[in-house]
């Protein structure tokens, strides 16, 4: 019996780390596979897919820089991206606290109404915001997508928050107010960074969303002026039609920053995580 457990064990943890490599495969291939390929030359790339290069060098960025203004474009990107989560993270640190510890009068509809934008499709508004952003003289500018992604972002960055301060116990908030602080001295210096965790969550998040955002930013712009970097992929490629070399670089440069981000910010990510499990 203790042999046949033993193997049955055996079985189940090989099974498990298969399974979690086959996931770790689909996950991280096409990356390393776009990674190699950025250094390899055209006539590489065309005779085998799978095959090393036989030089690792730089020439490939070098073109892609040349080919198309990838470095205004990343700009563009940083700009807006971090606007954006500046701006969803200030505003949902502060409602999410309201709707989380008061009762107050419509706060039920104020909830309805924030998790109905979540069955919103972005095509159902794409139309009255391109007449409205026009009328307004802030269609192809940064400013327009900023607005527009940072209301894409309260939704689900408010839930996540609402969450996340229902773990931070009362305890500390009423201990404070015997002492003498008043709200906001509570909240800036007590709850806020308790709350780190959760606010570093709905920043990454929102930093994924909006790096990546590709519709509205088409959509929205005319120009090189507030084009971001999935647009820049998108418009020339043509340019890069005889050139994969230089696009696989390009596509490099684009998903970097995303997978940096979260590999500085995943402790924090885990902890909100953890926490809401914990309190659940």
């Amino acid at each position: 019996m203790k042999q046949t457990s033993g193997a049955a064990i055996l079985t189940s943890k090989v099974v498990k780390y298969l399974f979690m490599l086959f996931f770790v495969l689909i996950a991280v291939g096409p990356i390393v596979w776009a990674f190699i390929s950025s250094f390899k030359t055209y006539a590489e790339i065309n005779s085998s897919a799978l095959s090393w290069p036989s030089s690792f060098n730089l020439e490939n960025y070098k073109a892609a820089f040349k080919f198309a203004p990838i470095a205004k474009y990343f700009l563009n990107s940083v700009i807006i991206v971090g606007c954006s989560v500046l701006v969803t993270v200030a505003l949902v640190a502060m409602c999410s606290y309201i709707i989380s510890r008061f009762e107050f009068k419509c706060k039920t509809l104020i909830i309805l109404l924030i998790s109905a934008s979540l069955m919103l499709p972005a095509q159902a508004i794409s139309q009255p915001l391109f007449a409205i952003f026009q009328k307004l003289g802030i269609f192809d500018t940064k400013l327009g997508l900023i607005i527009v992604y940072s209301a894409m972002g309260i939704p689900m960055s408010f839930f996540v928050m609402t969450s996340y301060y229902k773990t931070i116990s009362t305890a500390l908030e009423e201990s404070a107010y015997i002492d003498g602080a008043t709200f906001l001295q509570t909240f800036i210096h007590i709850i806020l960074p308790l709350a780190k965790p959760g606010l570093v969550t709905i920043a990454l998040l929102q930093f994924i969303n909006t790096w990546n955002e590709f519709y509205f930013a088409l959509m929205l712009t005319s120009g090189d002026t507030a084009r971001t970097v999935p647009i820049a992929l998108n418009y020339y490629m043509g340019t890069f039609a005889n050139n994969y070399s230089a696009l696989f670089a390009a596509v490099v440069m684009t998903v970097l920053p995303t997978i940096l981000v979260f590999i500085v910010l995943q402790r924090q990510v885990m902890e909100s995580l953890t926490a809401g499990a914990v309190k659940g």
